[in-house]
């Protein structure tokens, strides 16, 4: 298989050092043991917003496997394993278990056992279901690159089998990282591995992070009114990825300003008018444009018509809310604190008369919830916010900020998620999948709803509000006794 002998390769020169490392007569050795790897991978986003969403489920790490904050991916840790110095390829089997389990859409699983292989190019592990267990299911083939950082994954059909959705066959995963976090213990006798590199002091170090603290000489003054800016936020991917698909049907359209990134990517909101103050770490502002998702048309009337204006941000050591006008099917609120914001800094630095602050934690509020329906609960993680305000009216902003979540086809069209999807567009899965015996309904179309994964667990920003939400939960209510009835 190509991919393998080019595995093979690249990954010759990044495992050289640590076969020295290891043993000395490394060329006499075909197998050199390597301990103290970590492999992080999250399965699929999708799949993890479905099970905490829809599914009411959760996510169990144990046995020292653990799980990154807001819903993110997954480490197996303290990996042992071996080096083939002859064929340059990497054997690797990791602890740590995960428990997947969703009483309220009757599945339950665990994984153990983490494996990666450089040779096979693949990842597998043990997956017990509902007490059968079976050994070494492959669940996603790997790119595997010399840095082992960052790999593409592509989920197995067993993968597709064992999370409940044909859909996933031959999806993407999420990337695969594989590292090294500790460093054998030397022997006794501390002769194999002399402390070779310790060159790299920080003894420069202190003479630059003065700089990178103080603020840079700007021409600007340290608080004053916003000239301009924009704001990037995608409200929540998977709910992007739901309104275009096959189940509501719609479109995303921008407008007033606003701007949305190719591939249903997320969207930039302009114009901004506000004040900071760096010294304080304050910061007010308002944008231009407006966005409205549309789905689950019928006679010329959608069960969704959501429309989000006014967008408002506010930072103040750190910590703020993002809020905006809501129009849900005719009916309007002003000013609703969509989400609480942290920074991962509190402090707000002028660089070119320009105020940039990236990668800001958006997290549903108990006002947010309220307001759209209750189909969300307070604390659901949405898409991170970029902000960049100009101090000055020259300054020159960045470029689009709206580019900060994976992304679809622009304003009415996109992929849908091969989670949700089969090729005849129809929601996948609709028997279930069975693995040992058991049936797992862990798959959107099991669920027997209209409603998908992300709508209900995660997409608070563009969740449907009230009228809205009876429409969907009806729908979902009916199909539910359809099936079972």
């Amino acid at each position: 298989m190509p991919v393998r002998r080019r595995s093979s390769l690249v990954l010759a020169a990044a495992v050289a050092t640590a076969a020295a490392a290891f043993a000395a007569p490394a060329a006499s050795a075909a197998e050199v043991p390597l301990t103290g790897y970590e492999l992080t991978w999250g399965i699929k986003q999708s799949y993890r917003s479905y099970v905490t969403g829809m599914a009411q489920g959760t996510f169990t790490p144990g046995d020292g496997a653990t799980q990154a904050e807001g819903d993110g991916a997954f480490t197996f840790t303290e990996g042992t394993g071996g080096y083939d110095s002859t064929a340059h390829t990497v054997n690797l089997a990791f602890k740590g278990t995960l428990g997947i389990k969703s009483e309220a859409h009757h599945f339950e699983l665990v994984l153990s056992d983490v494996k990666f292989d450089s040779a096979a190019a693949e990842v597998t592990a043990d997956v017990t279901a509902n007490g059968a267990t079976k050994d070494d299911v492959p669940l996603a083939t790997v790119t595997v690159t010399r840095e082992m950082k960052d790999m593409a994954t592509t989920l197995t059909k067993e993968a597709a089998e064992v999370f409940g959705s044909a859909g996933y066959e031959g999806a993407a995963g999420d990337p695969l990282t594989v590292v090294q976090k500790t460093k054998p213990s030397p022997s006794p006798t501390p002769t194999t591995t002399p402390p070779t590199s310790p060159s790299p002091k920080p003894t420069a170090s202190p003479a630059t992070s003065p700089t990178t603290k103080a603020p840079s000489p700007s021409v600007s003054t340290t608080k004053g009114p916003i000239a301009d800016g924009t704001l990037g936020w995608g409200v929540k991917q998977s709910f992007r990825t739901y309104v275009v698909g096959p189940t509501a049907k719609g479109e995303v359209t921008v407008s007033a300003g606003a701007t949305q990134a190719a591939g249903n990517g997320a969207f930039t909101f302009t114009g901004a008018t506000g004040t900071y103050d760096t010294e304080a770490g304050t910061l007010k502002a308002a944008f231009k444009g407006a966005v409205d998702f549309k789905g689950h048309e019928a006679n010329g009337t959608y069960g969704l018509d959501l429309t989000l204006t006014d967008l408002k941000a506010t930072l103040d050591d750190g910590t703020g809310t993002l809020s905006a006008d809501v129009t849900s099917l005719g009916k309007g609120s002003q000013d609703v604190a969509l989400a609480t914001l942290k920074a991962k800094s509190p402090a707000l630095t002028a660089k070119d008369d320009v105020i940039t602050v990236d990668d800001v934690t958006a997290t549903l509020t108990e006002a947010g919830a309220k307001a759209f329906g209750g189909f969300y609960t307070a604390g659901t993680t949405l898409d991170p916010v970029d902000l960049s305000v100009a101090l000055t009216t020259g300054a020159n902003l960045p470029d689009d900020n709206g580019t900060g979540s994976t992304g679809g086809t622009g304003s009415t069209g996109g992929g849908t998620d091969p989670a949700t999807t089969d090729p005849t567009g129809s929601t996948t899965g609709g028997t279930g999948s069975t693995t040992g015996g058991t049936t797992l309904t862990g798959s959107l179309a099991d669920t027997g709803s209209d409603v998908p994964a992300a709508a209900l667990g995660t997409a608070a920003g563009a969740a449907v509000a009230a009228g809205a939400g009876v429409v969907l939960a009806l729908r979902r209510r009916r199909t539910t006794i359809e099936r079972t009835g």
